[in-house]
């Protein structure tokens, strides 16, 4: 079988680790997988790659079309692709503009339309959306000792490492509340907040090990594969309650925040650095 997957390629490293992870696991299967990747920015940025992409299937006879994010899904039945399966990945889906256009495009011109979390079910209420979160590559991401993780990064010893797990640009990650939290932790500790900006894949599970606390403000996700890559590492996790990531820590009782607000992140990190045990009884903030 042979599939094209369609994703953004605006980022520095091109094509996101999460679509390549994906794609990788595809083609152990035995299946070819090519892709074709959007670059531009905005509604002419976008429709300046319906052409490419229309020869681009054309000239490669897929099967499949697999377009990971809304706007990749809008220029893939722009470009004919057919058919076409389209992943919708986070928190956008909530804007109304959005996702009436969503409901229009699926109903005509998408075979297929994955969500990656039951919120995101709710919102767009599709007749036979399919709801497949992201996995996890379980052989790249497990635990390891914490002090070789921080040897390899080169991090400080007798310091409290807090990682924020995002890139702090996107204003939906809310990095402004994590560093008010770390301030407030700081104070009394010495510790060192560390963010996700240029960092190589395969030191992921090198970051997730060597952090004390892996922090995750967010205003709003789908279903942030940081978190559940965290879990395989065995990381102890303060995060919003966005997405699903309820529902993912409550079966390793990790300790989240209902609603992250300055007097309940900065305790609930101290609280978790301070324990023995890498994962602890959790409760609600």
């Amino acid at each position: 079988m042979k599939v094209l997957f369609v994703s953004g390629g605006n980022s520095s490293s091109g094509i996101s680790p999460l679509i390549k992870a994906q794609g990788d696991s595809l083609t152990n299967l035995g299946l070819k997988i090519d892709y074709f990747l959007i670059v531009g920015k905005g509604l002419k940025g976008y429709l300046a790659n319906v052409k490419p992409l229309r020869e681009k299937i054309r000239s490669g006879k897929y099967d499949l079309v697999h377009a990971h994010f809304s706007f990749c899904g809008f220029v893939g039945a722009l470009a004919g692709a057919w058919p076409l399966v389209v992943s919708l990945m986070g928190w956008n889906v909530r804007k109304p503009l959005l996702r009436m256009m969503i409901k229009l495009i699926n109903r005509k011109f998408w075979r297929a339309c994955i969500v990656k979390s039951a919120e995101m079910q709710n919102y767009l209420k599709i007749r036979d959306l399919i709801l497949l979160p992201n996995g996890v590559d379980l052989e790249l991401f497990q635990p390891m000792d914490q002090q070789k993780a921080r040897t390899y990064l080169g991090w400080k010893p007798g310091v409290v490492h807090i990682l924020f797990a995002a890139n702090p640009t996107r204003p939906i990650k809310d990095y402004p509340l994590a560093k008010e939290a770390f301030a407030m932790l700081s104070r009394n500790t010495r510790a060192e907040l560390h963010v996700l900006r240029d960092i190589n894949h395969s030191d992921m599970p090198y970051l997730y090990n060597a952090a004390d606390v892996v922090l995750l403000t967010s205003k709003a996700e789908g279903s942030p594969n940081v978190i559940k890559e965290a879990m395989a590492c065995n990381c102890k996790i303060v995060s919003t309650d966005v997405g699903d990531v309820k529902n993912d820590l409550a079966t390793y009782q990790l300790v989240i925040s209902a609603s992250m607000t300055l007097q309940m992140s900065a305790p609930a990190c101290c609280r978790l650095w301070s324990s023995k045990d890498r994962l602890i009884p959790g409760k609600l903030c």
